[in-house]
């Protein structure tokens, strides 16, 4: 595993905005939370046509996953200055993104890139709050790739920090993005489910360790815990009906793989099924299977009393809407039942349309995500909002994977996973005031401290 860099004095003392422009009051009563965000999103074109008039100035540090973003597509964004510890990788960045300056390492962008308002964090997983936070106090903007953190710890961390200093912090999680949870967002969002009581997402991804070594070198994903990475999965319930996860029961799995058997996690599972339990009582199954026989991808199921509706499963069956009926059949034992009317369903091309800017209308990885992922970042900034997947819905995202490892470990043990609150003008669907967040109580209520 990498160690994480040291920052450096400059950008390590205190919260301080070095730079950055604090949220007045003005802006925060404009913000939005994600829910209600995602609601506005899809109900219009997100200032697409409108003129270039502002431009975010980027830093994009990691030259791997970093590179496969359209930031330089962007008609109100630049691509300043790029860095990754690896020379090759840095050339890399220099030569998709068309940027002259390159930065030996973050603490050299951070202390010398004056006119860099905004960073993509795309480094290594144990080193995203590390970095995240030291661009925060820098007064930088940060987008981040997933997960946002890896302890409950960093997690509150990453919140306090982003509330310190009043900047924008997004996660890059590309399944909010995908076109088929698009569509499930505007079935919640219209109704269409009825009642959605139930989901299920699998994240399937056999043959991961081809990641884990590398120049003969191990890279943080040796022997890395599946459940540890769940946003993929967290996403399609979290980021459909803005529900919280308040509890779990996790199971593992692990075979006879030399990276279960010596790894710095101690981590004895190759897969991981958590059975976890929304705030509203809701019942959600996640799989992140890395081993085994199986078809491997990112699907979910929706399940409602009037509809549900079913991503390719891999095995031939195409996207699915089953609705509830009045129709009757006769199960195998004779017994009459209710007869569900099923029918295919072609997922929009959503990328093809108004809501992102012409430049960005084209596919893009992991499913068509990462052109919705650029401008959404880019335009939260432009126009002052909170992005969908803000750093409240990043930790309610990463959290309970790391409380369903947990539960792993101790053979299946239901465990509670803590709230983390919402943005102060966004209430939680309950409505409950205790879902709102302050640093301290927080800190006190996860971790008992006083």
């Amino acid at each position: 595993m990498h160690k994480v860099q040291n920052m450096g004095r400059d950008v390590s003392q205190g919260d301080r905005n070095q730079g950055g422009t604090l949220w007045t009051r003005r802006r925060a009563v404009r913000a939005i939370g994600a829910s209600a965000l995602s609601t506005a999103f899809l109900a219009r074109s997100v200032h697409a046509a409108e003129p270039a008039e502002r431009k975010v100035r980027i830093g994009i540090v990691g030259g791997r996953f970093g590179a496969s973003f359209q930031w330089h597509e962007h008609p109100q964004c630049i691509v300043a200055g790029v860095s990754d510890l690896r020379p090759e990788r840095r050339a890399n960045l220099q030569k998709v993104y068309g940027c002259e300056r390159a930065y030996e390492s973050l603490e050299v962008l951070l202390r010398d890139g004056k006119d860099i308002e905004a960073v993509g964090i795309f480094t290594e997983a144990p080193n995203h709050v590390p970095h995240a936070v030291a661009a925060l106090r820098a007064g930088k903007h940060v987008i981040s790739a997933v997960p946002a953190a890896m302890t409950l710890e960093e997690c509150a961390l990453l919140v306090d920090t982003v509330r310190r200093t009043g900047l924008t912090y997004m996660m890059a999680e590309t399944g909010f993005w995908q076109q088929h949870t698009i569509s499930a967002r505007r079935f919640f969002q219209e109704g269409r489910f009825g009642k959605l009581y139930a989901a299920h997402s699998m994240y399937r991804h056999a043959g991961i360790e081809a990641l884990a070594v590398e120049n003969g070198k191990r890279t943080w994903r040796y022997g890395f815990p599946p459940i540890h990475y769940p946003t993929h999965c967290t996403v399609h319930m979290i980021g459909v009906t803005g529900e919280r996860l308040k509890a779990v029961s996790c199971t593992g799995w692990g075979d006879d793989s030399p990276f279960l058997k010596d790894n710095v996690y101690a981590n004895p599972f190759s897969n991981e099924t958590a059975e976890f339990l929304t705030e509203k009582d809701h019942s959600f199954r996640v799989e992140v299977w890395w081993s085994g026989a199986h078809v491997g991808g990112e699907r979910a199921e929706w399940y409602g009393d009037r509809m549900s509706f079913l991503c390719p499963n891999g095995y031939g069956q195409p996207a699915t809407i089953v609705r509830a009926s009045e129709l009757k059949e006769l199960d195998t034992g004779g017994f009459q039942r209710a007869a569900a009317k099923v029918e295919k369903y072609d997922i929009p091309q959503w990328w093809k349309t108004d809501m992102l800017p012409e430049p960005l209308r084209h596919d893009s990885g992991h499913e068509g995500s990462h052109t919705f992922i650029t401008h959404e970042f880019i335009d939260a900034l432009v126009n002052e909002r909170r992005p969908a997947v803000d750093v409240y819905e990043a930790v309610a995202y990463t959290a309970p994977g790391i409380v369903a490892h947990r539960s792993a470990l101790r053979g299946g043990e239901r465990l509670w996973i803590p709230d983390f609150g919402r943005p102060e003008d966004t209430p939680c669907p309950s409505g409950s005031p205790s879902a709102r967040h302050t640093p301290a109580a927080s800190r006190r209520r996860l971790f008992g401290r006083r």
